[in-house]
C-alpha cells in the first residue's frame, strides 16, 4: 500500500508542476525595447511609428533604455501627452533602464527633460487584454 500511495503522490505532484509551468507560459507577457535595441529612448525619434504594428497586451512589459543624465520617462494622461506637461504625471523613471508592466487601456509617455517631448520624445499605445 505504501508504495502505491508514493505512486499516486509522485503522478500528482508530475501534473501539478506540468499544469503550473503551461499556466506560467501562457501568462508571461512580451517584453519590448522601446525604440528597439538600436535606438533606445531618445530624441528625434518616431516611437509611434515604431509602435504602429505591435499590439500591446495587458501583462506585457515596455523596457526604456536611456541615458539617466540625458532622459527620463514620465507616465501622463492625454492631456499631459498631447501638451507636453512635464509637471503632471503618474509615475516618473529615471534610472535608464525602466521597465513597464502594461495594463489595459491606454497608456501615455513623454520625456520631461527640456524639450525632448515637444521634440517628439513621446509615445502612446493601446493595451488590449
Amino acid at each position: 500500500m505504501g508504495l502505491h500511495v508514493f505512486q499516486c503522490f509522485g503522478i500528482v505532484m508530475f501534473c501539478f508542476c506540468l499544469t503550473t509551468s503551461l499556466i506560467l507560459l501562457y501568462a508571461k507577457g512580451e517584453v519590448y525595447f522601446v525604440g528597439d535595441d538600436s535606438y533606445g529612448w531618445d530624441e528625434f525619434f518616431d516611437f509611434n511609428d515604431w509602435s504602429y504594428e505591435k499590439e500591446f497586451h495587458a501583462g506585457d512589459i515596455l523596457v526604456f533604455k536611456y541615458e539617466s543624465s540625458l532622459h527620463n520617462v514620465l507616465q501622463v494622461n492625454s492631456t499631459a501627452y498631447e501638451n507636453c506637461i512635464k509637471n503632471s504625471y503618474t509615475h516618473r523613471f529615471t534610472s535608464g533602464n525602466d521597465s513597464v508592466i502594461l495594463e489595459e487601456g491606454r497608456a501615455w509617455f513623454i520625456c520631461g527633460v527640456g524639450d525632448h517631448c515637444e521634440n517628439g520624445q513621446k509615445l502612446h499605445i493601446l493595451v488590449t487584454p
